[in-house]
């Protein structure tokens, strides 16, 4: 069995910080979001991974993270896709790489608490054609969304209903025999000009072929835009075991699970947990609040920051109250310059006039 991982897409919904950087490799708990998804894929003890790749900077940043693989135990093929033409179209483009073999698809932007084995398992096991994940969210209408019989059996799938028929949408994990590459050779474009993996499941559905579906009730999140990148950040940073290998002088205050990596080094400031600071991050004078990653080679100083994630080699100096922030690297956050106040003033003879400096 083989895995086959999407790495492509223009990161619109995460922009300005995808203008730069591949959306896959926005640090969670200081660590890719890419990476918990290759990692999830090694426990089922799959070895034989497909990255689909775009044909840009972003594409050469995440070949530059992952390498061959074997940092996870992988043995990673890139495969280059010119443009994003649809889920299905990776899966076209990936015929050659996958073979005859059954494979897991999975988003590299999704993130699922505990991993995907036992899911696997099941599949290897019954052997169905495909076997999809839903799980139930308030606004269906941006995702894939299933339609179930009486007997909860899928029997039709639909992508980013304007009227869905239900709140169940597809989580970005699939599983697949090879009957999926004739779906997706059978297809055609939709109204957005892409492949769609829900038409090729559908095809799937109408030639009768055993479809099984399996509602998680666990944490899934597509880490598509900072909202949810903040709150998977939340989610592991709770999972933290409290650990300072770096260096906390007398008067600062570490509260609650903090990791203060390797090189770090914390002067006259409060960290309350869960919160994370990088190898060779400088922190001082200053107070880092829960629910905050704050990544390798940074300086906060003088400065108040919570629930945000700061990318690599980004300075915030100065500033009171940052919340809620995704900090991109190589950033300067600095206080603005103080504009004099001045009140300009045109009075007549004899006038009184109190102002409030």
């Amino acid at each position: 069995m083989r895995a086959l991982v999407l790495s492509g897409g223009a990161g619109t919904r995460l922009r300005p910080l995808t203008h730069t950087s591949a959306k896959q490799l926005v640090p969670v708990a200081n660590k890719p979001v890419l990476f918990y998804g290759l990692e999830a894929i090694a426990e089922t003890g799959i070895t034989e991974v497909g990255i689909v790749v775009g044909v840009d900077s972003a594409a050469e940043e995440i070949k530059e993270a992952v390498g061959d693989g074997s940092q996870f135990g992988l043995d990673v093929t890139f495969i280059p896709q010119d443009a994003p033409r649809g889920l299905a179209h990776a899966v076209l483009i990936a015929r050659d790489f996958l073979g005859d073999e059954d494979f897991v698809m999975y988003l590299g932007d999704n993130f699922i608490v505990g991993g995907i084995k036992a899911l696997v398992d099941e599949f290897r096991r019954e052997q169905p054609a495909a076997q999809i994940l839903l799980t139930q969210v308030p606004d269906p209408t941006q995702l894939g969304v299933a339609e179930l019989d009486a007997y909860g059996k899928v029997i039709g799938l639909e992508e980013k209903p304007k009227q869905p028929k239900s709140d169940l949408a597809l989580v970005g994990v699939y599983m697949f025999t090879p009957a999926i590459h004739e779906a997706v050779r059978k297809i055609k474009p939709s109204w957005r000009n892409e492949l769609e993996i829900t038409h090729a499941i559908q095809w799937l559905i109408d030639q009768g072929m055993d479809l099984r579906s399996t509602v998680i009730s666990g944490y899934w999140k597509d880490t598509g835009n900072v909202a949810d990148m903040l709150e998977v950040n939340r989610t592991i940073l709770e999972t933290l075991e409290p650990k300072v290998e770096g260096t906390v002088d007398d008067v600062s205050e570490i509260i609650g699970r903090v990791v203060i990596e390797a090189g770090a080094t914390v002067t006259a400031s409060r960290i309350v947990g869960p919160a994370i600071i990088g190898r060779g991050t400088t922190v001082a004078d200053s107070y880092v609040g829960p629910f905050t990653s704050v990544e390798h080679d940074c300086r906060i100083v003088d400065s108040e920051i919570e629930f945000s994630i700061v990318e690599h080699d980004t300075s915030v100096e100065g500033v009171r109250r940052i919340e809620a922030s995704l900090i991109g690297h190589h950033v300067q956050v600095t206080p603005a310059p103080r504009v004099p106040k001045a009140h300009r003033l045109v009075l007549g003879d004899h006038s009184r006039i109190q102002i409030s400096s």
